[in-house]
């Protein structure tokens, strides 16, 4: 007997709601160590570049097991896979709470991984349950990840000073937030049927110029994004900042890419060609870094850009997988090259920045590279964003790569 429509509705508002708790747990295991990260290196003893690794690792995580989460889907279930990520991430947790070196690097391994797993299977879910809002749905699905990215830059230390906690207890918190995503996502497993959305492997992809070009537009941006997030509190501590303000300042832009997240994605499927798009994003981008570079003193004003600008350049990303995707298949094959190559080559730039930064002792070579960066981002997500699709010759003439409704 087919459920009432109200039943419907229902059901499909909780499965919402528990996908975007999901979501919002996406970052904080990686965002919220970027404020405390002075703490961290001068009771570990870690050296910049030490710390670079340590910021790199959950992104090198996020390329080098996004390939396994589709198994995993195709074997046990979306669900029961998002719950086992779920329990691996407060394993995480609870794992860098110990005392030792060796226990934070295991924990960020282990919420680093947890995190690949939700990268790959929360798109997969909402393209299953919510086809004909896939949108709205992706413009949600990123703005949850800015929202739990710019709550865990903006709290973290704030929260850890009025409960007297130290990094480690800091670190905690977020736990608890995703022991709450845990219970949620529970009821779904009721839900369970054991199918997700996706072909085969990406190698069919790997000869496709468009299919690369969305790729290393994800990873450009990636990397811009996490290379920000690891060091940007560390430069504005140096110039003088209460580590408090310069989290403040890093949740700022996450909070400002919030409502460019949610949009972009919106404002690109009513677009034949999202190369403009592209280009007016990577300028944003370039403004709010060469700001920051630049002009001392206007942090907020840099760091707002920035975030606008970077917010707008993740959701491009991802609108871009289903756009140029001709079907479901490619667009699971995309979304699973684009994510693992992609964030093989983000993690490079946490390292990159603090080996820089150890090499000169200043701050101003590392940027100025992100900036440079910039450039070839921009142009390869122009040729990205021309009306094609992958998997097919243009010879074919096939049409619009447009969302279909």
């Amino acid at each position: 007997m087919t459920a009432p429509p109200a039943v419907r509705r229902s059901a499909t508002w909780w499965v919402g709601v528990a996908i975007f708790l999901v979501a919002c747990n996406l970052r904080p295991a990686v965002v919220a160590v970027s404020p405390l990260l002075e703490q961290i290196r001068a009771a570990a003893g870690l050296s910049a570049t030490a710390a670079g690794v340590l910021t790199a690792l959950p992104v090198l995580c996020f390329g080098l097991l996004a390939p396994f989460a589709p198994r995993l889907a195709r074997r046990f279930g979306i669900e029961r896979s998002l719950l086992a990520a779920l329990v691996i991430l407060c394993a995480g947790f609870a794992l860098r709470l110990i005392a030792s070196p060796v226990a934070l690097f295991a924990g960020t391994v282990l919420v680093g991984g947890a995190i690949a797993i939700g990268n790959v299977l929360l798109p997969g879910l909402i393209k299953r349950d919510f086809a004909h809002r896939a949108g709205l749905m992706t413009g949600l699905y990123t703005m949850a990840i800015s929202a739990g990215g710019a709550l865990a830059a903006g709290v973290t230390v704030p929260v850890a000073r009025a409960a007297g906690l130290d990094w480690r207890g800091a670190l905690g918190l977020w736990g608890l937030f995703a022991a709450a995503a845990l219970l949620v996502w529970l009821t779904q497993l009721r839900r369970d049927d054991h199918r997700i959305t996706t072909g085969g492997s990406a190698t069919g992809l790997w000869r496709d110029p468009l299919a690369w070009q969305v790729t290393v537009f994800m990873g450009l941006q990636s990397l811009s994004f996490y290379a920000a997030v690891a060091w940007l509190p560390t430069l504005f501590v140096e110039r003088g900042a209460d580590p408090s303000t310069a989290g403040w300042m890093l949740a700022l832009a996450s909070f400002v890419g919030i409502a460019s997240s949610l949009l972009t994605p919106m404002l690109a499927d009513r677009m034949r060609r999202q190369s403009g798009l592209v280009l007016a994003v990577t300028a944003v981008t370039a403004a709010g870094l060469v700001g920051v570079i630049t002009v001392p003193g206007a942090e907020w004003v840099s760091m707002a850009v920035l975030g606008l600008g970077q917010g707008a350049a993740i959701s491009v990303a991802l609108t871009l997988i289903v756009l140029r995707a001709p079907d479901g298949a490619h667009a699971s094959q995309l979304s699973g090259m684009a994510q693992s190559v992609g964030y093989v080559v983000a993690a490079a730039g946490p390292f990159a920045v603090g080996a820089l930064h150890d090499l000169t002792g200043a701050w101003t070579v590392p940027l100025v590279v992100l900036a440079l960066l910039l450039v070839p981002q921009g142009a390869v997500g122009a040729a990205a964003g021309r009306d094609r699709l992958v998997g097919r010759q243009q010879a074919d003439g096939a049409g619009t790569g447009q969302l279909e409704n």
